[in-house]
């Protein structure tokens, strides 16, 4: 956990991984966010952050996190300003600490979304305002969050379903390592040799869960009785010229309908998007009855106004 000194004095927190919150923080960001949830359903304006703003600092683009984190802080009472790394050539033109420094006499947060996680480190570190990891490539927790969110409206137990997450070991697979040194589900984790999750945080997470996680290499055997199937795209943003040597290596790892078979009647198609149709899941899948791939998108927007209202209140 990054927590940095405000010129104040005092603490100032920061969520670069699900472990920076407790078992007991996240049960409580989950409460949170379903009342925010309600809320917007039922037409209630909010004010909790009037007068607060964001920045949005983005090496990546996307269509989730800012709609998500723009729509969130407006929704709350506050504004949020876009930046991308043009204006400001982070660790380029300028160093990380400095750009820390100046946004944090300007803003009151910073949601970063870039490659290099020592970048969103570096400003949590040198800054003076909360820092929220929108996404690097070793982790993406507000998604993860939002999953496991979703998990529990659809009624799934934490501690006692099991995932069965197919595909490439990326950001996405590293946060459910780490999520699962916080609830006690089982998670499979199906990727093919040499496409692994980061085995520092395997192995830390191996160590702290006794058990509860298993390395497999067969699609069908992850799937078997599984209460959460869950995929991602095979190449993600930046590699997308390792694309053709992925698919190779990724044939049988497709989540069709065979392979949602294989698991629990009941159990859900998660995805945290885009997908590609085709390769990593199918249509057939996606738009399917156990499919709740838009409830996740939806609920990274009422996660992450909790996350917001936790770090910036």
């Amino acid at each position: 956990m990054v927590i940095a000194s405000s010129g104040s004095g005092r603490s100032v927190r920061s969520f670069l991984s699900i472990r920076d919150f407790t078992r007991t923080e996240i049960q409580e960001l989950f409460i949170l966010a379903a009342k925010k949830k309600r809320e917007v359903r039922e037409g209630q304006l909010s004010t909790d952050l009037a007068g607060k703003v964001l920045a949005l600092v983005f090496h990546k683009p996307s269509l989730r996190t800012r709609v998500s984190f723009e729509v969130g802080m407006l929704q709350l009472g506050g504004s949020a300003v876009y930046i991308t790394d043009k204006e400001i050539g982070i660790g380029q033109r300028e160093p990380v600490a400095d750009v820390a420094r100046v946004l944090s006499r300007y803003v009151d947060g910073i949601m970063v979304r870039t490659f290099d996680h020592s970048l969103a480190v570096g400003l949590a570190a040198e800054g003076s305002v909360p820092v929220i990891n929108g996404l690097t490539d070793l982790l993406h927790p507000c998604q993860v969050l939002s999953d496991l969110f979703t998990a529990v409206e659809n009624g799934k137990d934490l501690d006692s379903m099991c995932v069965a997450y197919i595909g490439d070991g990326n950001n996405v697979c590293n946060s459910w390592l780490n999520a699962s040194t916080r609830f006690r589900f089982t998670l499979r984790v199906c990727v093919p040799e040499g496409q692994e999750p980061s085995s520092e945080i395997m192995e830390a997470a191996v160590k702290e869960t006794e058990g509860s996680i298993q390395l497999v290499r067969n699609a069908l055997e992850a799937a078997q009785g599984a209460d959460i199937v869950y995929t991602d795209v095979w190449a993600s943003m930046g590699q997308e010229k390792d694309a053709e040597a992925k698919k190779r290596a990724f044939a049988g790892f497709t989540v069709d309908a065979r392979i949602v078979e294989a698991a629990r009647p009941d159990c859900l198609v998660m995805h945290c998007l885009p997908a590609h149709r085709g390769e990593e899941i199918t249509d057939e899948v996606i738009e399917g009855p156990r499919s709740v791939v838009f409830d996740e998108a939806e609920n990274r927007l009422h996660l992450q106004k909790a996350i917001l209202l936790k770090l910036l209140s």
